[in-house]
């Protein structure tokens, strides 16, 4: 099976949209305390994985992760690392729901198994784990209300951007 090759102008927007990703992520963020934050850091990751594709989506989350490491003073860990790389991948492989028809909704149906499995499951587990400070139920209880706030946002942002079609007529879609 031959390889499909990837274009510069791909090459360039994942690598735009991982940025942006890392800025969403690291700088602009309220914090109320070190293990919870409010972000829209998964929206360049949902857009790549909706426009290009599941690998591509969890490329950005990966590599975004990896660079926003750099900027925080908590060092790189892998394990934080399967969030944005299954947001990036579920978005990528629900897309077919947004090419049928554009709606918020389906918007949202497309990165909210990853927010359930990866944000609030896997993430409040490994945050009890390293943390020890509060029970894994505590970090559950309170990532699913960061994560049911943060996600409504991510899907309104995702969805305007998507509707005005700003992103697809840069990227020559």
């Amino acid at each position: 099976m031959p390889v499909k090759r990837m274009s510069t102008r791909m090459l360039v927007t994942l690598a735009l949209l991982s940025a942006v990703e890392v800025v969403l992520a690291r700088f602009i963020v309220p914090m109320p305390n070190p293990t919870m934050r409010f972000s829209i850091e998964a929206v360049p990751i949902i857009l790549a994985g909706l426009l290009f594709g599941p690998a591509a989506g969890a490329a950005v989350g990966v590599v975004g992760d990896a660079v926003g490491s750099l900027f925080s003073g908590y060092g790189y860990n892998p394990v934080f690392a399967v969030h944005p790389l299954l947001i990036g991948l579920s978005a990528g492989l629900m897309r077919f729901l947004v090419d049928k028809k554009l709606t918020y909704f389906r918007v949202l149906l497309t990165f909210l198994p990853a927010v359930a499995l990866g944000s609030v499951l896997w993430q409040s587990y490994w945050l009890a784990f390293f943390y020890g400070t509060h029970s894994f139920v505590w970090f559950l209880g309170s990532r699913a209300v960061q994560f049911a706030i943060t996600s409504v946002v991510n899907a309104g942002v995702v969805y305007g951007v998507l509707k005005t079609g700003v992103l697809q007529r840069v990227i020559g879609k």
